[in-house]
């Protein structure tokens, strides 16, 4: 059912009598909804009935903690509750544990129907919650898909991961309305930007052809009406756009997860990896290094380490392992583009905690040892450019703690006073 075309509960109905010369017509319905108090109300009500249905969910489902189940309720009751929903890291442990069993993702799953019908919800706040889900979605279904070997007689039943996502491709196909995703090449013949003149694209003032060009980013996008195998990738790709447009808003743990999931998809372990960190005490990678060990893990990371996944055939391992975080899949263009997207605000934002930034430089890495081994060109250049700005960054951030360490031990010795300076003058 399409919450989005139904009309808002928040509408309020006035009858007014008119005189008409038909008196069978005597009145006269005007719908109005121009009071910001009573739309605020209903959306505080409908977040709230959401956050309830969610607990409900939970409770009944045998792979969350009744701790964490019984805390979302108390969610409900704040002045913002789908914000509180989505910066809780109890509740998205909670729904993550009940989306990695290995029974869910059928259609008859109820919590994929919560995640549908909230997403077709009008509150924004909500279609949030339902996107900081988006990579967990998107790595459990690619690893339990491609998990099977190709001769498997039947796949495992994700109509309701499927449902998901083509919500969120069908949101996104209209937001686009039919037409590309494109970005201006400027004439690079020029200086700068502000050097190229004022002329119209397809002419130049000595009457050729205009050196500025357009480059398309994603062709238009086609409804589709079922996940098929030829389109399976450009849906879930679709799907991580739809994540990368609200990436600002996204908790640190579905960053994470993010990472970590790619990590996993790549599967390239091998030392060409870390061709670039030569001199590791320059670029700080070391601390990276640990991560897989544990070394480094803050007390949001340790919670997250706690939940276990499971995998496509039925097995279960930690997430203290890297690449525990689903396992190696295909990686076409629809979707390697959109990972690097993510992955490069998760290294470069500078309000990501130190957490996402060397989980993202560890997933960067090991895409770029896909792309050298996959003969991916374009994906080779991606990552080389963000495998040297990130460490570019991490110089200059240890550049800036010793020039600041080195300040305040300077301000904190005590100087000795100089001695008058004594000029000999020849008589």
């Amino acid at each position: 059912m399409d919450l989005g075309n139904s009309p808002s509960s928040s509408t309020i109905s006035s009858t007014t009598t008119t005189t008409t010369p038909n008196p069978a017509i005597t009145t006269a319905t005007i719908t109005t909804s121009d009071d910001p108090m009573q739309s605020w109300w209903e959306s505080i009500s409908k977040a709230r009935s959401r956050i309830h249905s969610l607990s409900s969910i939970l409770e009944h489902s045998s792979s969350s903690s009744s701790s964490s189940s019984l805390s979302l309720p108390s969610l409900a009751d704040s002045d913002r509750p789908a914000l509180s929903l989505l910066s809780s890291l109890d509740a998205y442990l909670s729904v993550s544990s009940a989306l990695s069993s290995p029974l869910s993702g059928s259609g008859s799953d109820p919590l994929c129907h919560w995640l549908y019908d909230t997403f077709l919800s009008s509150d924004p706040h909500l279609r949030l919650v339902v996107c900081s889900f988006v990579p967990l979605l998107s790595g459990l279904y690619l690893s339990r898909i491609h998990s099977l070997p190709s001769n498997s007689p039947s796949l495992p039943s994700l109509a309701g991961f499927e449902a998901v996502l083509l919500a969120l491709y069908a949101a996104e196909t209209k937001a686009r309305a039919g037409k590309p995703v494109v970005v201006s090449v400027p004439d690079l013949s020029q200086p700068s930007l502000y050097h190229t003149p004022r002329q119209r694209p397809n002419s130049s003032p000595g009457g050729g052809p205009s050196r500025n060009s357009v480059g398309v980013l994603a062709p238009p996008l086609e409804p589709q009406i079922a996940v098929k195998s030829t389109k399976r990738a450009a849906i879930v790709g679709v799907a991580l756009d739809c994540y990368y447009k609200q990436i600002s808003q996204m908790p640190a743990w579905s960053k994470l997860d993010f990472c970590r999931f790619v990590a996993a998809w790549a599967g390239q372990d091998c030392p060409c990896q870390e061709e670039f960190d030569d001199e590791p005490e320059i670029t700080g990678f070391s601390e990276i290094r640990d991560l897989e060990n544990g070394n480094r893990i803050d007390d949001v990371t340790e919670e997250i380490t706690q939940l276990r996944i499971e995998n496509g055939n039925g097995g279960s391992r930690s997430n203290g392992d890297l690449g525990s975080k689903g396992s190696r899949i295909p990686l076409p263009w629809e979707l390697f583009q959109p990972a690097l997207r993510i992955l490069g605000h998760c290294l470069l934002a500078p309000l990501n905690s130190q957490d996402v930034k060397d989980e993202a430089a560890f997933a960067v890495r090991r895409l770029y040892a896909r792309a050298s081994h996959d003969l991916v060109p374009q994906g080779i250049l991606a990552t080389r450019s963000l495998i040297q700005l990130d460490k570019r960054a991490r110089a200059d951030a240890k550049v800036a703690v010793a020039a600041a360490n080195s300040s305040s031990s300077n301000a904190n010795t005590p100087s000795k006073a100089k001695k008058p300076e004594i000029l000999l003058v020849s008589k």
